[in-house]
């Protein structure tokens, strides 16, 4: 069978701690742990720059290290979630509430790529 169109997809990135790194190897790189008892939303961003600044200034400061994660999501299952600014005109996130991360792992197409670490 062969497909001629691919389904488009955005890339999204996210500043995580070694912990939850190790968690997101466990799931083969193809999707994130349930949020823990009081993580009622699961944070992607949408700019690498503002994903760096929260691992390196962040995730370091109090996991002693911090990585940067890429990966790709279906944009057509994206647009239910708005973006959300939080902050100056480049900190844009989506908000993804913890019972629809399973979803949302539905639809991350490849894998979780680690494409920043600091220590």
């Amino acid at each position: 069978m062969h497909m001629t169109s691919q389904q488009a997809t955005t890339t999204l990135w996210r500043p995580t701690g070694p912990k939850e790194l190790d968690l997101v190897r466990d799931l083969n790189w193809r999707a994130w742990p349930p949020r823990l008892p009081g993580q009622p939303i699961f944070y992607p961003v949408l700019n690498e720059d503002y994903a760096i600044r929260i691992a390196r200034d962040w995730n370091v400061k109090h996991d002693g290290a911090g990585f940067v994660t890429r990966f790709e999501v279906e944009s057509e299952f994206l647009s239910r979630y708005p973006v959300q600014q939080a902050g100056g005109q480049t900190i844009l996130e989506l908000w993804v509430p913890a019972e629809e991360l399973d979803d949302f792992n539905a639809h991350i197409v490849g894998e979780i790529q680690v494409v920043h670490e600091f220590r």
